[in-house]
């Protein structure tokens, strides 16, 4: 634990805690300092050498404590360890396998928008009556894998309110179930929502928890290197480089030292995934060289057939050219863009590709540009057309504002 602190940590503390409307007077009375102390602090002016500031400001705010250094707070929720991980032989049922991989197939070329009704009808239909039938942990494992998909498809339709409760409802069951390996996927995803609805402290914590739970279970490479990348993703959007880059290390040094991992349940992370995720970190980072790196290794990396993942991959790489002041090859980018199916049901992908429009309509005085908006423009009309059964109203006739990432 460090024993002094540097006052960029206070400065990026308040900073946040500002922006969520928490005025000055009250953080300064949460570290127990005058008004102007604190601003002292913020500003780097004075070093804080008292790791009780920090602890205070934890406390008062419900900041967990490996955001500041600091051992887990004692109101901070803890794994327990009440279940015990199902034995490898026991087996999934083959029927709700199939169903998973039907649609999990389904899910990476059509995206999740037109696939959500028909994961939610199949799980009252066919897996809530066995839920009460007495068939045993097995069928809470297939309910909490089918809810868990049901919550990525929401998100994948723009109903963020609904992935939470689906992601919610999942996590019991997988503990029910004895499956703390997918409990622990489970906390991957509501980090990952975190992220999306603008909540990284949140963010961090589900992480955490799920680096817990999994520690609890079988080693899976590619759980413990999801859990750090969303631990690194977290990080980057607090603005704690140093800690972020350790993440992203630690995510990349648990995927390279096994292959794929054998779980029935969980939706694979490789190397085309922390790619994704590692451009994603060093572009709120600001180091747009890293980023651009692993934003071209991930389009590399990701199967033709994987259409909402290329798409989105694209979408970073072309948006992380457009901040380092590359608009040609932001252009060339956009201009594949284009080709991604105007039927592709994901919202997720609709507001990043408005994003990439917003970042370079301050740039439209250049022509190629002007031109590239234009034809985006009538793209974008034609996409949601197609999609006005999915896309929210106030988007079905023009174009929205939100943006996601992966």
């Amino acid at each position: 634990m460090r024993a002094i602190l540097r006052a960029r940590d206070i400065g990026a503390l308040f900073d946040l805690l500002h922006k969520r409307g928490i005025s000055t007077r009250r953080l300064a009375a949460a570290a127990g300092v005058s008004q102007g102390r604190f601003y002292d602090y913020a500003k780097g002016k004075v070093r804080v050498e008292k790791l009780a500031m920090f602890e205070q400001l934890a406390d008062a705010f419900g900041i967990p404590g490996a955001l500041l250094g600091l051992a887990s707070r004692p109101w901070e929720p803890t794994a327990q360890p009440v279940y015990v991980a199902l034995p490898p032989e026991v087996p999934a049922d083959a029927d709700d396998l199939a169903a998973m991989d039907a649609f999990r197939a389904a899910d990476r070329t059509s995206g999740g928008g037109r696939l959500y009704n028909a994961v939610v009808r199949h799980l009252s239909d066919s897996v809530a009556p066995r839920l009460l039938s007495g068939s045993g942990p097995v069928v809470f494992g297939a309910a909490a894998a089918l809810t868990e998909m049901a919550g990525w498809m929401a998100h994948d339709s723009g109903q963020d309110h609904l992935a939470a409760r689906h992601f919610a409802t999942a996590l019991p069951l997988a503990q029910t179930s004895g499956d703390t390996a997918f409990a622990a996927h489970v906390a991957a995803s509501s980090s990952h929502l975190s992220l999306q609805t603008g909540d990284p402290q949140q963010a961090a914590h589900w992480a955490l928890s799920g680096m817990r739970l999994a520690h609890g279970g079988p080693h899976l490479p590619g759980l413990t290197a999801r859990l750090h990348s969303m631990h690194a993703r977290a990080l980057a959007a607090l603005g704690q480089l140093g800690p972020a880059a350790r993440a992203l290390d630690q995510a990349g040094e648990a995927l390279g030292a096994a292959a794929d991992d054998t779980h029935p349940w969980l939706s694979p992370f490789d190397q085309a995934a922390l790619a994704s995720e590692s451009a994603l970190t060093f572009a709120d980072l600001g180091r747009y060289d890293d980023a651009l790196r692993h934003a071209e290794r991930a389009v590399h990396l990701r199967e033709c057939g994987r259409t909402r993942s290329l798409a989105l991959s694209r979408t970073t790489l072309a948006s992380v050219y457009v901040r380092r002041g590359e608009l040609e090859a932001a252009l060339q980018v956009g201009v594949e863009l284009l080709s991604t199916s105007p039927t592709l049901g994901s919202v997720r992908v609709v507001h990043q590709l408005d994003g990439f429009r917003d970042a370079l309509v301050p740039h439209a005085a250049h022509g190629p540009v002007r031109d590239y908006l234009v034809h985006f423009d009538q793209a974008r009309r034609t996409r949601a057309l197609l999609l006005a059964d999915i896309l929210p109203p106030t988007e079905g006739s023009g174009r929205g504002d939100r943006r996601t990432d992966t």
